[in-house]
């Protein structure tokens, strides 16, 4: 019984307004879903801030860190108190190893392929 609990455990974190939930270049081991409040990514691009997007709640943001393997290819930060549910690497490599490998694979481009957009218009914004 106390196994079927812990695998039910969610962790929760709440940030307020400003509060940085990571950094540009950070190792990703989690990912995280927006439960209340709103999330900004956003990237420094020649010393200035670009705001890429917010993400409300039911978003998930960080999951592509865990996916590849990458840094953190942008910064997220809380625009209001918000709580977020995390998701561990663990948890998602469970997960994602009973989809379909055809999904799998999919995943992957679909990561490889943001990844490369996010890098060019880096340079487009030089």
């Amino acid at each position: 019984m106390a196994g079927q609990a812990s695998k039910r455990f969610v962790e929760r974190k709440v940030f307020y307004a400003g509060d940085k939930i990571f950094k540009e270049g950070d190792p990703g081991d989690r990912a995280y879903i927006v439960e209340r409040g709103m999330i900004e990514i956003f990237k420094m691009i020649d010393g200035k801030e670009v705001v890429l997007g917010t993400i409300g709640k039911g978003g998930i943001f960080g999951e592509m860190a865990l996916i590849d393997n990458q840094p953190r290819m942008a910064a997220a930060r809380s625009v209001q108190q918000t709580t977020l549910v995390v998701v561990t690497r663990d948890t998602f490599m469970t997960k994602l190893a009973k989809a379909d490998p055809f999904m799998r694979g999919l995943i992957n481009i679909f990561v490889k392929n943001i990844r490369r957009m996010g890098q060019e218009l880096a340079k487009y914004k030089s």
